[in-house]
């Protein structure tokens, strides 16, 4: 039956087979990349550009602009993330002044802006300008009064409710990716697994504009988790641009790692901060070139940033602190008593949002996502508008906190009892007297902090974008200041005592209070996240406060050592599980002593393995195989007898390589029972 006809099919048919099947190496949604296969993909990519730029000039040329695609793309993607962050700062500082009042000569100017070329403004009035009016004042021309305080009560909670309906709208309707905090989902995705349209161009444009407006609103929540998913979708846009990155999710990931770090970085104005929290935190696949191109990311990230100058006072750092007196060795101990209450607040938290976080995915209602926006948000606006250290953006009320009273502060915290006969510098003021603005300072942030530890459980893991750095930092900065105080009275009042006798003497300057809400901020923000290194690099690259390294660091420790006592997850290991996404984490412990051999070899009664033998299999036996189960993908063994494991084979990929052999069998005239042989590559 063979003749020339077959033999010449039978050539046709071989050239063929050498063909490269279309889309296989490629990913469906919700599925986990091969590494080894993804590194070796690249590796055979070089290899062949290496041996190709010897053959011409163009070539060559090539060859340079693939090495360097990776540092023009690290160029690009932190000149766009820090020219969004810039932004987001401008547009959060007018929208959030706008709840109180607008600006005569400019509706777009915020207070402080507006009031900048004021020459009407006095010293003990700084904040207050005829071009700047409450709503009270425009609308009913008083500033006092019961009907003025009403009237602004009512347009600060209904402008609040305006901003987050607006957010939760925009995010149902265009882009669902864009809700939450989005760092559980960057370590998922940077761990290998595909999440479709989570990095894309909508997600991107709808989640600038609604953390625009969640933080506007005054809800318990801040944007530096929020601005790392900004970073990389920035960096998904311009690696799809580039076929190296874009064909190869292995090389796409040290992208998105780099971008991590941009996030930070222009979150915080903390280019090396940033750098040490993707790798500390996030990155699952950290090469020594990804160290150097996040570092060169972040640092293009900063200088954007800082060229924009955003807060108006030609500093990257956020809340720049400058203090005159040193810690003392008495003071570790407050200080690890805040990395206590850190790690006390971390556990606390993530059990409580968690088990509201399950009740919203379990009940009703979570099919209400707007509704429960809605009704956070006018709680929030309600309860904080007469409290004015929870009236205020958070951002402000931590720099208040971490200020050290001077000579020229205005604030309530700074209302201490003077003597008139000192005679001491400005930079060098002595422990005085509380006087009544600092005792009614204390119990309004007491009540503030109470507000804040609740609202904020209910508040993250809603339908809008949410981050925790700020609201966990704010937390701390309240404990911080109110221990600081009490150290700074007890010290003034208690002199003698032997605790205070051989540090703290009558008219000196011993106790900084701004320093006990710096190293609260950065114990709480450890309890919740588990960060350690990164955090406290973060913390005095955010507040320009290296001297007090070491504060820092106890309480940082301190917090981890207590929070992981009552559990070693932190809040976005804690979410990646309730959500059920397959991430494996490498600091995880696992303690199972099932071996290999325990499930290779069924006990009676159990089905067999369903699994893939190298070289005795069919066409239509594999096919079988694919129709009875629902597997993703089957482990290759030598024999049924022997069955050594020798690689593994995709689901999706064995359905493409059928679906082609289809071809084959019509155009060939080809039986099913061709045997398939599978060959490691590794």
């Amino acid at each position: 039956m063979v003749n020339t006809g077959e033999i010449n099919g039978s050539s046709n048919f071989m050239d063929f087979l050498d063909e490269p099947i279309p889309d296989v190496g490629t990913y469906e949604d919700f599925h986990t990349i091969d590494w080894l296969r993804e590194k070796s993909r690249d590796t055979d990519r070089h290899r062949k550009i290496t041996s190709k730029s010897k053959e011409s000039v163009w070539e060559f040329i090539k060859g340079l602009l693939d090495a360097w695609s990776g540092w023009i793309v690290m160029l690009l993607i932190g000149l766009l993330a820090g020219t969004l962050a810039g932004v987001i700062d401008l547009a959060v500082d007018w929208m959030t002044d706008l709840k109180e009042g607008i600006c005569l000569n400019g509706f777009w100017y915020s207070h402080e802006q507006c009031c900048w070329t004021s020459d009407e403004t006095t010293f003990d009035d700084r904040n207050k300008c005829p071009q700047w009016q409450k709503w009270s004042e425009l609308m009913i021309d008083k500033s006092e009064g019961a009907s003025a305080y009403i009237l602004n009560y009512f347009l600060y909670t209904m402008w609040a409710l305006t901003f987050a309906f607006l957010a939760v709208s925009l995010v149902r309707v265009f882009a669902p990716y864009a809700c939450g905090s989005g760092i559980p989902e960057i370590k998922t995705i940077l761990s290998g697994f595909i999440i479709r349209g989570y990095l894309g161009k909508w997600t991107l444009l709808i989640k600038t504009v609604t953390l625009v407006l969640v933080v506007s609103s005054g809800l318990s929540l801040g944007k530096e988790g929020p601005s790392v998913h900004v970073a990389c979708c920035c960096g998904n846009l311009f690696s799809s641009l580039l076929s190296k990155y874009s064909k190869n999710e292995g090389k796409r990931r040290e992208v998105l790692s780099a971008a991590a770090a941009v996030g930070v970085s222009v979150a915080f104005g903390a280019p090396i901060g940033g750098v040490l929290f993707s790798l500390e935190e996030v990155s699952y696949y950290f090469p020594l070139k990804t160290l150097w191109r996040s570092f060169f990311a972040a640092l293009v990230a900063a200088f954007t940033l800082r060229s924009i100058n955003p807060f108006g006072n030609s500093r990257l750092v956020l809340f720049y602190v400058e203090y005159h007196t040193p810690w003392y060795m008495a003071e570790l101990f407050p200080f690890i008593l805040l990395g206590v209450f850190g790690g006390l607040w971390g556990t606390l938290f993530i059990r409580c949002n968690i088990a509201w976080c399950r009740r919203r995915k379990t009940t009703s209602l979570g099919k209400y996502p707007v509704l429960e926006v809605i009704v956070v948000t006018a709680i929030t606006a309600i309860i904080a508008y007469p409290n004015p250290y929870t009236r205020r953006s958070t951002s402000e009320l931590i720099s208040e906190l971490f200020n050290d009273c001077g000579a020229l502060e205005s604030s309530q915290l700074c209302d201490y009892i003077n003597d008139i006969n000192m005679t001491r510098p400005v930079d060098d003021i002595p422990d005085r007297p509380a006087g009544p603005g600092v005792y009614t300072a204390m119990w309004q942030l007491a009540l503030a902090l109470v507000f804040k530890i609740i609202i904020t459980i209910f508040t993250f893991g809603m339908k809008i974008p949410s981050g925790l750095f700020i609201p966990s930092i704010a937390v701390g900065a309240i404990a911080g200041r109110i221990v600081g105080v009490g150290v700074e009275q007890l010290a003034y009042h208690h002199h003698d005592w032997i605790i205070f006798r051989n540090w703290c003497r009558p008219g000196a300057d011993c106790v900084t209070p701004g320093l006990y809400a710096m190293v609260g901020a950065a114990a709480c923000l450890g309890g919740v996240t588990r960060m350690t290194v990164s955090l406290v690099v973060i913390m005095f690259e955010l507040t320009g406060g290296l001297e007090y390294i070491v504060p820092l660091m106890a309480a940082a420790v301190t917090s981890k050592w207590v929070a992981d006592a009552f559990g070693k997850e932190g809040i976005y290991e804690a979410h990646i599980h309730l959500n059920g996404y397959p991430f494996l984490d490498v600091k995880d412990e696992f303690t199972h002593r099932t071996l290999a051999t325990d499930v290779m070899r069924p006990r009676r009664g159990e089905p067999p393995l369903s699994v893939l033998t190298q070289d005795n299999m069919t066409v239509e036996d594999v096919e079988t195989l694919i129709k009875d189960t629902d597997y993703n993908g089957f482990p290759v063994v030598v024999s049924r007898d022997s069955e050594r494991l020798i690689g593994f084979a995709q689901r999706r990929e064995l359905i493409i390589a059928i679906s082609k052999f289809g071809i084959y069998i019509s155009r060939f005239s080809i039986s099913l029972n061709f045997f398939c042989v599978f060959v490691s590559i590794y």
